[in-house]
């Protein structure tokens, strides 16, 4: 599915997600992105910026009314994305909720449609495979912020008719990841320490087990779900899940090397031991089927991770 001709404002747009989103939409479309550049980076939009289409402004989600920007579409991923800074800063969860709302009365506002991350950690504690009308439980900081963000989105899409799809992306990874230092995906930690001959570091035994999604197919999902009416939750994940072991002795394999991990005791609280993404919704509402598997997304990222300068 392609945008063509729309204008759209994408928070959080220069950081890891986000600047893959813009990527794509600034193809075929104006892209204003709105970013506090906490996690974001101005490299990270090189590409995108080169086709003219897109505005950067460096401010935070919850401005988005400051702007006169009429908009009919708003991606919302300008949200802290990693449960350690919530843990860190718990008024984190405040900023998120505000945030959310924020979007949401600019989309009152707009007539626009809303479209954000949520995240899979919401399935913190339940079995999987993870089903987007399984209950969650108390869990974590990051989880509750989450929550409250769909269930409002909810309540605004109930009293003023907006169109809101809130995605619960599984485990992220691919290109720009690496930015994000200390918050890349465990896939893109692994390769940059074997690549240097260092052992990857895996905090309990390496057996808990993720649903790895390319940002590739991410970006696909993102877009195809701006076609839905109402409110949604929908699961972007691949619907296969790997060890952490595993995945080291895949990329061990591709870069022909042979390094153990590193392990290291799991002090965390309510850690999460296993995703796997239900994803029969998302294929029937959708359309959407992840096409990139593990040992390609792996083999993507090594070579992407090798060309960088």
């Amino acid at each position: 599915m392609k945008l063509k001709n729309k204008e759209i404002i994408v928070t959080g747009g220069a950081g890891f997600i986000g600047s893959n989103l813009v990527e794509e939409l600034s193809k075929e479309n104006k892209v204003y992105v709105i970013d506090n550049m906490h996690t974001g980076s101005e490299e990270n939009l090189k590409e995108a910026m080169k086709t003219g289409n897109v505005k950067l402004i460096k401010d935070d989600a919850k401005n988005i009314r400051n702007y006169k920007i009429n908009a009919e579409i708003v991606f919302h991923l300008g949200i802290y994305s990693s449960s350690p800074m919530y843990r860190q800063n718990p008024l984190l969860v405040g900023e998120a909720i505000n945030g959310m709302i924020s979007v949401l009365e600019y989309a009152k506002e707009n007539n626009a449609k809303v479209v954000f991350a949520s995240t899979s950690s919401i399935y913190n504690g339940l079995k999987p495979p993870h089903r987007e009308d399984m209950l969650p439980i108390v869990t974590d900081y990051y989880t509750e912020a989450r929550i409250s963000c769909e269930r409002i989105s909810e309540l605004y899409s109930k009293l003023y008719s907006l169109d809101v799809a809130a995605m619960r992306f599984f485990s992220v990874y691919g290109k720009h990841d690496e930015r994000k230092k200390e918050y890349a995906n465990l896939i893109t930690q692994f390769i940059l320490a074997i690549k240097q001959d260092k052992q990857p570091v895996i905090y309990g035994d390496g057996n808990q087990r993720r649903d790895f999604i390319h940002v590739d197919d991410v970006v696909e999902a993102l877009i195809l779900a701006t076609k839905i009416k109402g409110f949604e939750i929908f699961n972007v994940g691949t619907g296969k899940n790997y060890s952490l072991n595993e995945i080291v002795e895949k990329i061990n394999n591709k870069l022909k090397k042979d390094i153990k991990p590193k392990y290291v005791p799991l002090k965390i609280k309510n850690y999460v031991m296993e995703t796997l993404a239900d994803t029969k919704k998302s294929e029937e509402k959708l359309g959407f089927k992840a096409k990139i598997d593990v040992d390609k997304g792996i083999e993507m990222q090594v070579q992407y991770l090798q060309n960088l300068k």
